[in-house]
């Protein structure tokens, strides 16, 4: 995050997450049943900074979830997880919310995408998802009272800065590869979280702002996997909320854990 003055003009609008419906016991929500893809991260509670993604993929909207490649190693926000903004609305759980600048990753249901990074649009035309190469002017604005919060845009092409705080996103090192998750988008709720990405990590135990990040080589290969036709969805819970929820939304088995 820095301070900065003049930029602007939406390059890059995070992906629209849709009205947020209620659990309904016996039903799955809807976003869910849709999805053909999903990539689900745990963490051991609340606190938890390191997690677990695995992914899954299935046929149709009926059938079973079928697991795809190795687990994977993630870190999420600095201070753990918090209930985010997503496509279902958390409900029967007392655990803490997502709040601008708290350190926490958001939990829920969140589309995926569009994917950015480094790399000219040319060297990632292999993807199946929408792709946007970050430029020097790119930034993320996190500043809750702009008209723009929440989203990514490029300085250069706005007449006017309303901001006063944001994210050079071609100067973090670790958005060399990315994915946008779209939290609190529809449309961004002042001062409920900003700039939530799937993104390279620092390193194993070092935890984030409030995003999710993993290795190079593992965000890349998921980035090869997700496609954007069969609706990819990231479920981000502690283990208990995982399993309160498993049966209800139909989600796969939780990870075997080894004590």
């Amino acid at each position: 995050m820095r301070n900065r003055t003049p930029l602007a003009l939406a390059l890059l609008s995070l992906a629209c997450a849709g009205a947020r419906p209620h659990v309904a016991a016996g039903k799955v929500p809807a976003p869910l049943s849709r999805s053909r893809q999903i990539v689900v991260v745990t963490t051991r509670d609340w606190d938890g900074v390191a997690g677990v993604l695995r992914r899954f993929e299935r046929r149709g909207a009926r059938g079973a979830w079928a697991r795809v490649g190795a687990e994977v190693p993630v870190v999420v926000g600095r201070t753990g997880l918090a209930w985010g903004v997503g496509l279902i609305e958390a409900v029967g759980t007392d655990g803490p919310r997502k709040r601008e600048g708290d350190g926490k990753a958001p939990a829920g249901v969140f589309r995926l995408g569009p994917a950015f990074g480094f790399a000219p649009a040319r060297a990632a035309s292999r993807l199946r998802l929408p792709y946007k190469p970050l430029a020097p002017t790119t930034e993320c604005v996190d500043d809750p009272a702009s008209r723009h919060y929440n989203r990514v845009v490029d300085g250069d092409a706005l007449k006017a800065v309303d901001w006063n705080s944001s994210e050079l996103m071609r100067e973090v090192e670790g958005y060399r590869w990315g994915l946008v998750v779209a939290h609190n988008a529809a449309p961004p709720a002042p001062g409920l979280g900003s700039c939530i990405f799937l993104h390279v990590w620092a390193g194993p135990g070092k935890g984030t702002a409030g995003c999710t990040a993993m290795g190079q080589a593992n965000l890349e290969a998921l980035l090869r996997w997700l496609d954007s036709s069969k609706t990819p969805l990231l479920v981000q819970l502690p283990e208990a909320e995982y399993a309160r929820l498993r049966g209800l939304w139909r989600l796969p088995p939780p990870p075997v854990v080894v004590k």
